[in-house]
């Protein structure tokens, strides 16, 4: 997975988010087109009702194609679906000082490699948590071009800080 294969990647180059990806490890998005529905309180769920007005309708060129139950909290793209989920909790992931991050155009990731190939990112740094979900499928594609894709909306929609 290569981080800037045509635009910038901000903390870290292609060579060192390769050994990052090459390293991490565990679960998955579902091929299916379902999503669970994270259930923050009112001031995460209007952050993320305000990331969903503001979400592009392609990814790394694959067309939006959201995921049921139909919800302003998730989103997904192409098939397998790329899924979306705002509002999910912090992963316990976070607190190991051993855990992979990185940062795409402003936005900071944990990175989680799952143990069917795919990944799941999840924001650091925001007032709320926001979880992407790759297939294997597009992780082989370049899948990371979602994260670069994604990084303007949640500029535009989640603020930075520490999320309640």
């Amino acid at each position: 997975m290569n981080f800037s294969r045509h635009r910038h990647t901000a903390l870290f180059g292609p060579p060192v988010l390769a050994l990052l990806i090459a390293a991490t490890g565990c679960s998955s998005a579902d091929d299916g087109g379902s999503a669970a529905v994270p259930s923050p309180g009112a001031k995460v769920t209007r952050l993320c009702q305000n990331l969903d007005k503001v979400l592009p309708k392609k990814i790394d060129g694959l067309d939006r194609n959201d995921p049921e139950p139909r919800s302003a909290l998730t989103a997904g793209w192409g098939s397998p679906a790329i899924i979306l989920r705002c509002g999910v909790e912090r992963p316990a992931k976070m607190s190991d000082q051993n855990a992979l991050s990185g940062e795409v155009n402003g936005v900071g990731w944990l990175m989680e490699k799952q143990d069917d190939g795919s990944y799941r990112f999840t924001t650091s740094l925001r007032r709320a948590y926001v979880e992407v979900s790759v297939p294997k499928k597009w992780v082989q594609r370049d899948g990371s071009n979602a994260l670069v894709d994604l990084a303007a909306p949640i500029k535009k929609a989640i603020p930075e800080g520490i999320a309640d």
